[in-house]
């Protein structure tokens, strides 16, 4: 005789093995919920880091131009323009300097975000294989 011999019937087996195989996934699913709330919780304290650096990144960058208008101005200055002009020159040249810059990311984000690009084109095809798939077993 076989150890893995029963009086128990097929079904009981089978609920059995249901039962158990519900329970697994039950038992995964709570894993991947805790382990989601994990990464959610990583996710947001990097963004947090992320917003505090760009803030003082934006300040750093505020406090450079401020130094180029003066050394533009300084030098206006040293060729003889009066310093308020030579001031409001500096100002416009750097705000003009900085805004084509700007421009041109602004430009390249647009591109990059229009409907066309934001496409799921591999995922869309991967569910239609899927769907073909399942039609030709059935």
């Amino acid at each position: 005789m076989s150890d893995f011999q029963t009086d128990r019937p097929i079904s009981q087996l089978l609920s059995g093995l249901v039962s158990d195989v519900s329970g697994l996934f039950r038992k995964e699913i709570e894993l991947a919920k805790a382990e989601v709330g994990e990464k959610i919780s990583e996710v947001s304290s990097a963004g947090q880091q992320l917003a505090i650096g760009g803030v003082l990144a934006i300040g750093a960058i505020g406090v450079m131009l401020a130094a180029i208008v003066a050394i533009i101005s300084a030098i206006l200055v040293a060729m003889g323009v009066n310093p308020t002009v030579a001031h409001a020159i500096s100002a416009v040249i750097v705000t003009i300097a900085v805004g084509a810059v700007a421009y041109t990311f602004i430009n390249r984000g647009v591109a990059a975000i229009k409907g066309e690009n934001m496409s799921l084109d591999r995922t869309v095809g991967s569910l239609q294989r899927d769907v073909e798939t399942v039609k030709e077993k059935f």
